[in-house]
């Protein structure tokens, strides 16, 4: 992928960059331009603490298309459309996305933004744990909120960015192309179980392994000059990545890593494991 430009509208506040440290939000949580999004999915969202001002961006919710047999599918254009615009997105905003995990599925939604076409979104680098070592101040999720006026949210869909499986067997195919997983390496080679029942256990032939977790230490993501011979070993001097991972999350933090080590020809298996592990002719390999 390369970096697409900035739409003609300017913000008056640029993102910095994909992740922002949480001294950076702090000074600018009150400009008019700044959107913040609470991104956490499941045990990784704090259920009873906030950063001031935060939206839920609901990835277990109404950011996933439920008419999909396999979770966190991205949703078409439209329903994406209107539901970022009911969070006051406008084509200037700078979004923040934030998880109560550190960096999890806070990627899932920058890189469902960039889908869309939106680049000036970032991630809270160390999320809302990183927020509040920090000192800054938090609020109770259920305190009252002022309702933002809707945006004018305009989608440029980038198609590219979000693949399914056919794109997954082309790149597995292709001497150019890198299938890099997220999970474990147990759930890789097949020696644990997958969690969501009914799934093979096992790896896509040729894929290689990062676990997300190597990208972070404490929540925080490693610098460049670390991540960058990472994913140099995961490629193996290919250029073109295709992240997967359980269910298209994950995968995600695995695009952010690679982005800040300097790669731009990325894509998301949408479908990840949900869909590739399924009983089925996609070709699953153990060990």
């Amino acid at each position: 992928m390369s970096s697409p430009s900035s739409p003609s509208s300017p913000s008056s506040l640029p993102v910095p960059g994909p992740l922002v440290d949480v001294d950076w939000l702090a000074e600018h949580l009150d400009h008019p331009d700044l959107v913040v999004l609470d991104a956490g999915v499941g045990a990784h969202r704090d259920a009873e603490l906030r950063i001031p001002g935060a939206l839920a961006f609901d990835i277990d919710g109404v950011m996933s298309d439920h008419t999909s047999p396999v979770p966190h599918t991205m949703p078409g254009p439209g329903h994406l459309t209107a539901h970022l615009r009911a969070l006051g997105i406008d084509d200037r905003s700078t979004v923040v996305a934030y998880d109560g995990a550190g960096v999890y599925s806070s990627a899932r939604a920058w890189w469902m933004l960039r889908a869309m076409g939106f680049d000036r979104a970032a991630v809270l680098d160390g999320g809302l744990p990183a927020w509040t070592a920090a000192g800054h101040s938090v609020v109770p999720r259920a305190a009252e909120q002022q309702a933002s006026p809707v945006g004018d949210f305009t989608a440029s869909p980038r198609p590219e960015l979000i693949v399914d499986s056919a794109a997954v067997l082309r790149a597995l195919a292709d001497d150019g192309a890198a299938v890099v997983d997220a999970r474990s390496r147990e759930r890789f080679t097949g020696a644990a179980a997958e969690p969501r029942p009914g799934l093979r256990g096992g790896h896509m032939p040729g894929a290689a392994n990062l676990p997300f977790t190597d990208l972070q230490t404490d929540g925080r993501m490693r610098p460049a000059e670390e991540l960058r011979p990472m994913f140099a070993a995961a490629a193996d001097g290919r250029e073109r990545l295709v992240f997967s991972c359980g269910s298209g999350v994950t995968a995600c933090v695995l695009a952010l890593g690679a982005d800040l080590a300097g790669y731009r020809d990325l894509a998301v298996y949408d479908g990840s494991w949900s869909e590739w592990g399924l009983p089925s002719a996609l070709p699953v390999e153990q060990g």
